[in-house]
């Protein structure tokens, strides 16, 4: 019988990662969505739970995408349209 290491997140007991460095990014990645979260939800009330963990949570994941975009190259949400941005595990 063969022993496999896998990694749990902290934040999502359900997701085994075979990478603890997989595991720390995707950790990371929930946090700032949860603060995202937060941080909608103040700024607009009426969302409701549903819809500002999925935004925060696609904010998260496309966080790069968003920093270029906060830093004066507002055309680099033009990223989130392509197919690839989809499934995009952004780290």
């Amino acid at each position: 019988m063969a022993v496999e290491v896998v990694y749990r997140s902290s934040r999502d007991l359900e997701q085994l990662f075979m990478d603890k460095a997989e595991a720390d990014r995707h950790d990371k990645m929930l946090e700032l969505a949860e603060r995202l979260t937060s941080v909608l939800q103040k700024a607009e009330p009426s969302l409701s739970e549903e819809q500002g963990e999925n935004l925060g949570i696609f904010m998260a994941r496309h966080r790069a995408i968003f920093a270029k975009a906060f830093k004066s190259q507002a055309d680099a949400l033009d990223e989130l349209d392509s197919p690839s941005a989809e499934g995009a595990a952004v780290t």
